[in-house]
């Protein structure tokens, strides 16, 4: 055979070998993204298989807040965050919490209930110490303080990380959502910024805190991104979930946003990356990963957890069950597609006009089985109303908790 034929074969064989290994790369970047996992890991479909109450939990947070040893301790609280610190201990984070004194049924109009004098302190934020299983101390309250008059913080997910990446010493970054006062409907407030506060370990002291994502100039209070409800560590980034207030009074129809941020740098406002429909950018621009505004969506807090490798995320549900009922979507990246909502459950609820909202998964608490709080309130929400009520019955202003078990859809 002439060695120009043969030179001929061989690149035409190489030209073959390079066009196969081509198309096999294109199939497999073309494989839909539930195969696998970001981050590693089989990603498959999941949903709450099984729940049930965790009255020990709950009650242990009921039996702290009855207990009269001090005054100037949380007696009630909504929010809900927790971190687990490297002594063992768990750091719990709360938004507006009453402090002060709690008295023994029956109360003033006779019903048998704990209760709480309507002039109780209240401050906008909380942090509460557990030991072995048990919460044991409230630090100085509020925990962080006022940006301004008229103006509060609400601690949200907390991380334990390297005070700067690659660092021995650990710190605890949580993160802050400041809001303002403003007119109705805002009764909430009104969304302002996301903040990180960094505390020293292990004495937890404030050392500073930064602003990483202003939304003062966004004219629609409703379109303002607030991160943080949630995060999830994947290798080296950690992946804060957020959302919007579509309705200012946080029916689930808002839609949740995510950023990433390498690990030890939570506190860095120029490391942040936001997804913005199709990349991760250093521009503060957020795309929405779920939620249509009608059928699917999220509260305004909802948490994700990782199993495996899928993506579990937790809301109230959309529509009138919203005030009652647990749902859950599903996705193999944290940007989606998120599958969902999948099956939905009721937590238990005490008697009267009561909501529930806030689902917080916390697996730092360990065990074969998923910890997951929601925080119950008066439904009417006009100042009045709510204190009285939740004055004349401390249970109502308290976490609640259920364990779960996730696995595949029922067939």
């Amino acid at each position: 055979m002439p060695d120009d034929r043969r030179a001929r074969q061989r690149t035409g064989a190489g030209v073959g070998l390079l066009l196969t290994l081509a198309l096999a790369a294109v199939l497999l970047t073309a494989l839909p993204r539930d195969h696998h996992g970001e981050g590693g890991g089989t990603c498959t479909a999941r949903t709450v298989r099984e729940w049930s109450p965790d009255a020990k939990l709950t009650d242990s947070f009921a039996a702290y807040g009855d207990d009269e040893t001090r005054t100037d301790d949380w007696t009630g609280g909504d929010g809900t965050h927790s971190v687990r610190l490297p002594d063992g201990r768990v750091l719990w984070l709360f938004s507006d919490t009453y402090l002060g004194r709690v008295y023994a049924p029956p109360n003033p109009v006779g019903e048998s209930y704990a209760w709480r004098d309507t002039a109780a302190p209240l401050v906008r934020n909380s942090a509460v110490v557990m030991r072995d299983g048990h919460p044991r101390l409230t630090l100085p309250a509020p925990l962080f303080p006022d940006p301004g008059p008229n103006a509060w913080r609400w601690p949200v997910a907390a991380r334990v990380e390297p005070r700067s990446p690659g660092s021995a010493e650990s710190v605890v970054r949580v993160l802050l959502w400041t809001r303002t006062a403003g007119p109705y409907p805002w009764i909430y407030g009104v969304p302002a910024a996301t903040e990180v506060a960094t505390l020293s370990l292990p004495d937890l002291r404030v050392e500073s805190i930064v602003k990483v994502f202003g939304q003062e100039l966004v004219q629609d209070p409703s379109q303002r991104v607030q991160f943080g409800t949630t995060s999830v560590v994947v290798g080296d980034w950690t992946y804060v979930f957020g959302g919007n207030d579509a309705q200012a009074a946080a029916r689930p129809t808002s839609s949740a946003y995510v950023a990433r941020v390498r690990v030890g740098l939570l506190g860095e406002p120029d490391a942040w990356e936001f997804w913005d429909g199709s990349a991760w950018t250093a521009r503060a621009g957020p795309r929405p990963v779920l939620g249509d505004g009608q059928h699917t969506g999220v509260g305004s807090a909802f948490s994700v957890v990782r199993d495996g490798g899928t993506y579990v995320l937790f809301t109230m549900a959309a529509g009138s069950r919203g005030l009652t009922t647990v749902t859950s979507y599903w996705a193999c990246s944290p940007v989606g597609p998120w599958h969902g909502p999948t099956r939905s459950f009721g937590p238990p609820l005490p008697p009267g006009q009561v909501a529930a909202y806030n689902p917080q998964a916390h697996p730092e608490l360990g065990g074969d089985r998923l910890v997951l709080s929601y925080d119950v309130n008066w439904l009417d929400a006009t100042a009045t109303s709510a204190a009285l009520n939740l004055s004349r019955n401390v249970s109502l202003y308290r976490p609640r908790f259920v364990t779960l078990r996730l696995g595949p859809p029922p067939r």
